[in-house]
């Protein structure tokens, strides 16, 4: 559930606060983008690659977003230690103020930023998967890209939920698989992993990212590489990663047990887990002590 206090623009303000208005196309017509971010000990980790994404997809989209990053990451920490969210969940938006016809009376900006955080979610400890067809458009030009405009993700979400499972492939025009609908996907053959390249339409997850460039198991050798669903059902292993699941394993797609004996899914995971508590540890020593 959200917290008590969200930050909008440079203040905190109470959840229910009215603060914003029908004329905001962004929100109106889901014209912002957005990042999720875990909160570790007070840390909003790997911020810098959130903020890096959601400025790239802002550009995208014609969407201004503040120039001083860091002013950002302290405003966040000011919200974070309002609600006392230590550990938490936290999602940082910004929406367009203005354009089409349905804008309304000028704000004085072009854009708004908003934040909230909330509890993290709790995911088990694996997940079942079911297909979507057709759910990616690869070629066109804003895959891959973060936006608020959720519902069709959300949707599919529901319909497997519906199912039984848990969470969904979508695949593209191609038949490829891309990722879920809030996650990459990966899948282990003896020592080898593999995630569907940028190329497929997914959304270039920060677990991913983290991954594919800073993880160094012996013996393991993580890339990406073209996927179908064929490939999901061979494989020894398939796990999922996104902020708040850091990396999960799947038991089953649609009816088919996946092997899933999990040695390597684990060691990436320790060693993800030992990349995000150093990423923690050198925040937390930057920040000045507290008189």
């Amino acid at each position: 559930m959200l917290h008590q206090y969200i930050l909008h623009n440079d203040g905190i303000r109470e959840a229910s606060a009215q603060v914003f208005s029908a004329g905001q196309v962004g929100l109106l017509s889901g014209w912002g983008v957005f990042s999720t971010i875990r909160v570790i000990e007070g840390v909003p980790f790997a911020f810098e690659r959130h903020w890096a994404r959601l400025t790239r997809d802002a550009a995208q989209f014609h969407i201004a977003v503040p120039a001083d990053a860091e002013s950002i990451r302290r405003q966040l920490l000011t919200l974070i230690e309002a609600n006392q969210a230590r550990h938490a969940t936290l999602r940082l938006v910004i929406v367009r103020n203005g354009g089409g016809m349905w804008e309304g009376p000028p704000v004085g900006r072009t854009s708004d930023l908003i934040a909230l955080t909330a509890d993290t979610k709790r995911w088990g400890t694996s997940v079942k998967l079911a297909y979507v067809a057709q759910a990616r458009h690869a070629a066109c030009e804003f895959a891959g890209t973060k936006i608020i405009s959720w519902a069709t993700n959300l949707t599919w979400l529901e319909a497997a939920q519906a199912r039984g499972f848990d969470e969904a492939i979508l695949l593209n025009e191609r038949g490829e698989v891309s990722e879920c609908t809030s996650a990459n996907i990966f899948v282990a053959n003896g020592n080898q992993v593999w995630t569907p390249p940028l190329s497929s339409g997914c959304l270039p997850g920060i677990t991913r990212e983290v991954l594919l460039g800073e993880i160094r198991v012996p013996g393991i050798q993580i890339g990406e590489k073209d996927l179908r669903p064929a490939d999901l059902e061979a494989a020894d292993e398939v796990f999922i990663t996104s902020t708040t699941r850091n990396l999960l394993p799947v038991s089953r797609i649609e009816e088919k047990p996946v092997q899933h004996p999990g040695s390597v899914c684990d060691a990436l995971e320790q060693a993800f887990e030992a990349f995000v508590r150093r990423y923690v540890a050198e925040q937390r020593g930057a920040v000045p002590a507290r008189t």
